[in-house]
């Protein structure tokens, strides 16, 4: 198994079913619980479609009910485990392209009239500062966290810092320039 081959919902649900076994429901309460969709799109109805996914491609197994149970429960397996490994390591070590919505909005900038792109640019810069304090509160009430956890909001708090910093180079560079319409 390529891990390659894992998407970003895939990868989510194996590292949950590795640390015990589990059942949809008990996936999509974890999911809610660590508020990991702070960091990843999995949609509630989407769990049991990647749990067929994952099984179909032999990374875990369903654990028929008995009769005091009436969920499948799923456990990872050895290949899993192994694509695990695997995608973890890529993860960490590769950097993959990502795309957001402000690079097409910069690339048909010339469209707008100046003051609408400036305001534009400065509405997108409050709802950063909205973000970043809600995010920072959203790490203060999870506190004490375990440390990767604690460095994966510290990353998306870097993240949201760093667009603001441009953003506000941007809005002071852009605004003493001619502007061409």
């Amino acid at each position: 198994m390529n891990s390659k081959e894992l998407t970003d919902s895939e990868f989510l649900v194996l590292g949950l079913v590795a640390e015990m076994p589990r059942h949809g429901y008990e996936l999509e309460q974890v999911i809610e619980k660590r508020e990991m969709r702070e960091w990843t799109q999995i949609g509630f109805s989407s769990i049991y479609f990647v749990l067929g996914k994952l099984e179909k491609k032999g990374l875990v197994a369903a654990k028929q009910p008995d009769k005091l149970k009436t969920k499948k429960s799923y456990s990872i397996t050895d290949l899993g485990h192994s694509a695990l490994v695997n995608h973890t390591l890529l993860s960490l070590k590769s950097v993959r392209p990502t795309y957001s919505s402000i690079l097409l909005g910069m690339i048909h900038w010339p469209v707008l009239a100046r003051e609408q792109a400036l305001d534009a640019l400065a509405q997108r810069l409050a709802s950063i500062e909205v973000e970043l304090a809600r995010l920072k509160d959203i790490h203060f009430e999870q506190q004490p966290l375990p440390d990767n956890v604690d460095l994966m909001f510290e990353f998306s708090l870097g993240q949201l810092k760093s667009e603001a910093e441009w953003i506000e180079k941007t809005l002071a560079y852009m605004s003493t320039k001619p502007w061409l319409s």
